[in-house]
């Protein structure tokens, strides 16, 4: 991923929040002739002794579990919020832009055949999820029949992929002076849509670079 210093993110605490907060993501892998891309939630995982780790489940009916090799890495691409920032806002003449934040993860597949630890995976995936649901209200795999749960098991095919490299960034106006910085966080606040109001809250917390 080409970034510019000025947005390089090279926090790892901030990049695992990132993926954390940004958990569905798009796994790319190549079939030998070209890309193919399926749209998954992957979840981090960080245990002492072992190399980060993402985890996630393809429909087994979905090929690209056949991509994973050996020796290949894939790419998982997260992206945060995002959203247009108009030239208007600057204080000198420029360009419109575009600010963003985004994490690519690089580490080589790994399928998961255990049926116990298939299980764990799905079980991690479905709590991550459901953390914020009052707990009596909470969808859980146990309240499944095991053979209903065995027959789910059958239908995907689970994955790890300890995580090798990761390239980040975080484009929230950190080239702008103090005055343009303050005065873009304003306009996008001054929108309706969520995602510009996620992406002045962003700026505020991380403040201009200069």
């Amino acid at each position: 991923m080409y970034v510019p210093k000025s947005f390089v993110e090279d926090d790892p605490g901030r990049v695992n929040e990132f993926l954390r907060r940004h958990p569905f993501g798009t796994l790319v892998t190549c079939n030998g002739h070209a890309p193919v891309a399926s749209h998954l939630l992957m979840l981090l995982q960080e245990a002492p002794a072992t190399p980060p780790t993402l985890v996630g489940h393809l429909a087994r009916a979905n090929p690209q579990w056949k991509t994973f090799s050996p020796g290949t890495e894939a790419l998982a691409i997260f992206q945060g919020a995002h959203t247009y920032v108009s030239a208007a806002w600057y204080s000198v003449p420029s360009a419109p832009t575009w600010n963003y934040s985004s994490v690519h993860v690089y580490g080589t597949p790994e399928i998961v055949s255990d049926r116990g630890e298939l299980h764990d995976l799905l079980r991690a995936l479905v709590d991550s999820q459901e953390a914020d649901t009052q707990e009596a209200q909470r969808y859980r795999l146990e309240s499944l029949s095991q053979e209903l749960r065995e027959s789910m098991m059958d239908a995907i095919v689970g994955f790890r992929i300890p995580i090798t490299r990761v390239e980040a960034a975080s484009k929230l106006s950190q080239n702008r002076g103090r005055d343009d910085h303050a005065r873009i966080v304003q306009k996008l606040k001054e929108r309706p849509d969520a995602d510009s109001h996620s992406v002045a809250r962003e700026m505020e917390q991380r403040g201009p670079g200069r």
